[in-house]
């Protein structure tokens, strides 16, 4: 028998791992694009995002090496995950495009300013991190530095310290957009939610206190925006799940109308 039907079967799916590998080899090209782009500046790089704590180094204290490449391997894998980073984009628009076409059309029109709002807001969670949280910790971190010890990090240590951290804050404000998935793919509803929110707020904090210092200013500077980002996903939440339930409600109402009219009355 032929084995004409066999490859045509085949062919839907050969095609889809011939676009999942293209789009992949794109994702690579230009995370390594960036990084070859930005190699050259990997000393300053590091020197900026080490400049929140080398505020609150002592005077003539520096931060050091322990490892013989470390001052070679840790600029180096900084720059690789700030090319990874700066690709976010890049990377969205290239799984945007592999899922777009199985997607419904009420579907892309939600899920477009969501994956806009997706990376401005993991963005964001990098920016109050290195810009409002870093000062305070490291601050606090120097000011209970025991006496007689000198602060004197590890780079390698220091680099994974932080990006730990961006990771954290970036994902944390992602909390929007998970609260509006979970309320529009219907796991649960905005009334659940509502009375659930003690016990966020709870959460909050205790995510405010396992990743900043033992102080009630820096566990509130993180928990309140968490909060915040939260009811802001649960207002936009309801406030789609609202007219999608209005727009099921017209189209139900349209359908029960009757379309034939009684013929009018001859004179």
């Amino acid at each position: 028998m032929s084995q004409r039907p066999d490859s045509d079967q085949e062919m839907p799916l050969i095609s889809h791992l011939t676009e999942l590998r293209t789009r992949l080899l794109r994702i690579i090209g230009s995370v390594l694009l960036l990084f070859a782009g930005l190699f050259y500046f990997s000393q300053d790089i590091y020197a900026l995002v080490a400049a929140p704590l080398r505020a609150y180094l002592p005077e003539g204290a520096t931060m050091i090496a322990t490892g013989v490449a470390s001052p070679f391997l840790t600029p180096f894998k900084l720059t690789l995950m700030v090319a990874l980073f700066m690709a976010i984009p890049i990377i969205l628009h290239q799984i945007w495009g592999f899922i777009a076409p199985g997607l419904y059309k009420h579907e892309k029109r939600i899920a477009v300013p969501l994956l806009i709002s997706s990376i401005l807001l993991f963005y964001a969670g990098m920016a109050f991190a290195y810009f409002v949280v870093f000062p305070i910790m490291f601050g606090f971190f120097a000011s209970v530095t025991p006496e007689g010890v000198a602060m004197m990090t590890d780079i390698g240590q220091y680099l994974d310290f932080v990006l730990t951290l961006f990771f954290a804050f970036g994902v944390a404000f992602e909390i929007p957009i998970a609260t509006f998935l979970l309320i529009w793919v219907g796991v649960v509803d905005v009334a659940t939610l509502r009375k659930s929110r003690p016990y966020v707020i709870v959460g909050c904090f205790v995510v405010g206190m396992v990743l900043t210092p033992p102080d009630v200013f820096s566990q509130t500077l993180l928990a309140l925006p968490m909060w915040l980002l939260f009811e802001a996903g649960l207002l936009c939440g309801s406030m789609v799940k609202r007219r999608a339930e209005q727009d099921a409600t017209a189209a139900a109402d349209n359908a029960e109308t009757p379309n034939d009219q009684p013929p009018a009355a001859q004179p």
